[in-house]
């Protein structure tokens, strides 16, 4: 009784919305892994023989995850490296299209520079400027530490330490507009998919939400005791983050105005990405890579010591997670710290498990990490320091974006191995 008592109290409470949705993905799964293909149950109160409702599919649904991905080691003299910033970059997106890289770093110059990735062009340079002089100039005068881009690639949107969050033109480069209202640092930026609605979170402890289209803030949401460290979301209205050294993954549900509390990590939570709707991923200060359910306040999964340890003044410590990515809808995720490589992972069992897949070699402090949304190459924003701090500092490595080439055999799973995904 006692067992089931604190397995019920590790369960999260959900919607009985949320509840159709996971019983049509349960029953999607059923059908995946014996192989048949009668069509999905009809919803209660709907006509008979109508068609089933194709949004039922879409978030997070198993069908998304049926790839089987195997991943080769790249040849690391096909990783190509763009060196254009002075100082470490500390973020970088894709566009939707995989056709540009845009990055930023403590240099204060954003867009420092939007990249062509099949060249390597350097497409634009957007310049800093003095501290007080955003107005005047076009770019940021202080380290930008968050980028995000909209789904449709019309606008990106940068934060940086002196507590703005300014909008671009993708295209053009051109500032569209500044929006003011955080008391720290910006930390996190999102774009929510298939909108304009933008996600920030903060060293102030709260996100805000804001419409980009009508340069309009909408509300601020509280929870967290410390430092907002990163922020991800996708098609819900809804966005997580990781809460630093408050040791908390949050789930912030936008309409309901509620949040879900996740803990599991030792030490400070750094960064956090969404794999899909329904599971996401994050690293921690320890060491830590934890998968998580969303309908699960523990770890799904939970990988001690990522990256190995390190000999720090006669101590063994863990290298630090500073960078995690995951591949959309997929089983694979990347990881980023300063031990000298990426390592490349595999969700495995339904993501109760962590599996490592290979580690890929690259000196310096991975500060971001992103897949492309084909999956056919990783990109990486690489400093000789940390993106929030001078702990440490790596003076042979080159203040660059590296784009790995990921060779993959795609398979999709079938009858016989019901347990792939």
């Amino acid at each position: 009784g006692r067992r089931r008592r604190e397995a019920a109290e590790e369960e999260v409470e959900e919607t009985p919305q949320e509840k159709k949705l996971r019983l049509a993905k349960q029953y999607l799964e059923e059908l995946r892994q014996l192989g048949e293909s009668r069509p999905a149950p009809v919803p209660h109160g709907a006509a008979p023989g109508a068609e089933p409702d194709p949004h039922a599919l879409v978030l997070g649904s198993p069908a998304h995850i049926l790839l089987f991905l195997q991943v080769q080691p790249p040849d690391p003299a096909r990783i190509r490296v763009l060196r254009g910033h002075q100082l470490p970059v500390t973020c970088l997106v894709i566009s939707p299209d995989d056709r540009f890289i845009f990055s930023a770093s403590k240099d204060g110059s954003l867009i420092k520079c939007k990249w062509e990735v099949d060249s390597g062009k350097r497409l634009c340079v957007v310049p800093g400027g003095k501290k007080g002089t955003e107005e005047r100039h076009m770019g940021h005068a202080s380290h930008v530490l968050c980028m995000a881009i909209s789904s449709d690639g019309k606008y990106l949107a940068t934060g940086d330490r002196n507590k703005l969050i300014m909008i671009w033109d993708a295209a053009t480069c051109k500032r569209l507009h500044i929006f003011t209202g955080h008391r720290d640092a910006v930390s996190g930026l999102s774009f929510r998919k298939g909108t304009h609605q933008l996600y920030s979170a903060s060293h102030d402890r709260c996100v805000k939400v804001w419409d980009v289209a009508e340069n309009a803030y909408v509300e601020t949401l509280f929870g967290h005791q410390d430092i907002i460290t990163g922020l991800d979301s996708l098609s819900r209205e809804c966005c997580v983050t990781a809460g630093g050294r408050d040791g908390t993954v949050r789930l912030w549900k936008i309409p309901e105005e509620s949040q879900l509390v996740f803990s599991g990590h030792q030490g400070s939570i750094d960064c956090i990405q969404l794999i899909n709707e329904e599971h996401m991923v994050s690293g921690a200060d320890d060491g830590s890579l934890a998968l998580w359910g969303l309908t699960k306040k523990k770890p799904l999964a939970l990988a001690r010591q990522a990256h190995g340890e390190q000999d720090a003044q006669g101590l063994q410590q863990p290298y630090w997670v500073s960078a995690v990515a995951a591949l959309r809808n997929s089983d694979l995720l990347a990881t980023g710290s300063h031990s000298g490589s990426v390592k490349l992972w595999k969700c495995g069992e339904g993501f109760r498990k962590l599996e490592h897949l290979l580690d890929i070699p690259l000196v310096g402090f991975v500060n971001s990490l992103k897949f492309s949304a084909a999956g056919d190459f990783l990109v990486a924003g690489i400093g000789q320091e940390h993106r929030l701090g001078r702990w440490w500092r790596i003076k042979e490595a080159k203040n660059s974006i590296c784009i790995i080439p990921l060779k993959q055999k795609v398979t999709a799973s079938s009858p016989e191995s019901p347990g792939s995904s």
